[in-house]
Order: C-alpha cells, then structure tokens, then sequence
C-alpha cells in the first residue's frame, strides 16, 4: 500500500508501533498495526519511498484491513492510501545482500535477507530458485511470524516474539500502545508464547495439530514443514508459559502422532 501526503509521517507515526520520523529514503522498518485495545491488526514492513511517501507491506490478503483501520483512524489528514499491485522477490542466505541490487533489507534471526518488490521484480541472476516448502521451513526455523497462521486479530504483540523487531518504547503515543507497554511493564509475561517445535520424524502435520505435555494440552501447530538441514519436520506453535523449553512434547492430529520437542526460536544460530 502507498501511504502520501504532508501528514503522512505524522499521522502513521500515530498508527504504528515503531518510529517512522527518522526513516531516511530507502530505509525500511518492521511495525505493527495494532486495534485500539491492543491486538494485532497487521505485521507490516514500512519503506521510506520519498518525503511525503511510505510503502506499507504486510502479507498478501491483508492489505484491505491495513487500509480500512488507517481510514478508520485518519480524521482531518493529508495523507492519501491507495493499494499497490506489488509482488516481492524474497532472497535468503549469507550472501543475499550481496546478490541482490537495489533490494530491501529482509534480514531475519540468524538469516541474512533482502527483498526485491515492485509491479513485476525479477530473480537475480545466479541465485537458486526454491520451493514454497524450503522458503517456509526456514521462515519457521527463524521464527517470524505471518498473517493468518501465527498473527490475527486475536494475537497480543509480545506473544508472538515480534515487540523487539517492531516496537519503539521511546516514540509518543500511538493507537493500541496501552496493552503492548503495560505488558512490557510487567517483563513480557503473556500466557502463551510462540516457539519452535522440532519433530521426531518426517511427517509433516497440519496447522491445529495438538501440542501435549504429560497427557495435557499445552498448545497448538500454526505452521510446519520439512526442513533439509535438520532433517526433520520443523513447526511453529503457541506454547503455555508453564512449558520451558527445551521440553519433551508430543503432537497429534487427525491420522499421527509424533514424539517433539519443543525449543526456543530461533530454532538455528
């Protein structure tokens, strides 16, 4: 989405969780869109595209929310928000910055990464083209989150590990900070917390797969896939507080059973 016009940077500074003033051209940050009460609307990458202009991503399908919240908020404001038929090339991998030339810097936990996005970006020349599982299985492995598995309109910021990536503790105030500063306040204790699970075996189950420690329910899969360099299938769940990792599980769901563990993200240094 395009976000322009002469209020642009003051009214999203009041939208969004991170500090977008100092944003130079070209630069990029993570943020969040949050609900007035706190919960997450969007994940969302901000991209200072000029003076009066920023970029705002977040994941394919969730672009309408992002603009219906910010119109929702944007009363007596200068600032016009039309969505862009975009895409985006994702590289990762140690020497992704370097095979990648005009890129956004995408750099995940423990991953190097840059992104290319436009109308119609282009793989760069030499770099290997992977498979939707290989890209996901690393995704999982470091941990981030995306819309519609680990992040909804149910989801509070510092469950899903995204506070340090995403939020300023030192901007003024912006919609939704209330919940994400009382919970800081009282050292990040949230319910449950995303973590990483690593299977026994190969199989790969599905999202809602069942975590359960000492024959009781301690949380649930929002992703999985095979991962080549573990060797084995690798997921993201909320977890209960109470499971400190690393931790014995096991998962279950319609048809298997895996032995698990259960281990802090990310899951590789």
């Amino acid at each position: 989405m395009r976000a322009a016009g002469p209020d642009v940077i003051k009214f999203l500074q009041g939208q969004l969780s991170q500090d977008v003033t100092g944003l130079a051209a070209g630069a990029s940050t993570w943020a969040l869109l949050l609900q007035p009460q706190g919960k997450v609307v969007a994940f969302l990458r901000v991209l200072r595209a000029g003076e009066e202009e920023l970029v705002l991503e977040t994941d394919a399908g969730f672009g309408d929310a992002v603009i219906e919240r910010l119109n929702r908020f944007k009363l007596r404001v200068k600032c016009d928000l039309d969505p862009l038929a975009w895409r985006c090339v994702a590289v990762r991998g140690p020497a992704s910055h370097d095979a990648v030339d005009g890129g956004v810097v995408a750099d995940w936990p423990g991953l190097a990464g840059a992104d290319l996005i436009g109308e119609s970006p282009v793989s760069p020349d030499g770099v290997t083209l992977c498979s939707p599982e290989a890209y996901e299985a690393v995704r999982i492995e470091a941990g981030i989150p995306v819309m519609g598995r680990e992040l909804d309109e149910g989801t509070i910021p510092a469950e899903a590990g995204v506070v340090d990536m995403s939020v300023s503790f030192t901007k003024g105030c912006y919609t939704g900070q209330e919940l994400v500063a009382r919970i800081d306040s009282r050292g990040g204790n949230v319910p449950r917390r995303l973590r990483g699970v690593i299977l026994g075996d190969s199989a790969t189950p599905p999202a809602g797969a069942i975590v359960s420690s000492e024959g009781k329910e301690v949380g649930r899969l929002t992703s999985a896939a095979f991962s080549p360099g573990l060797g084995a299938t690798v997921a993201l769940a909320y977890v209960r507080r109470a499971v400190e990792p690393p931790a014995e599980v096991t998962v279950d769901w319609d048809g298997g059973s895996s032995p698990a563990r259960v281990e802090a993200l990310p899951l590789v240094p």
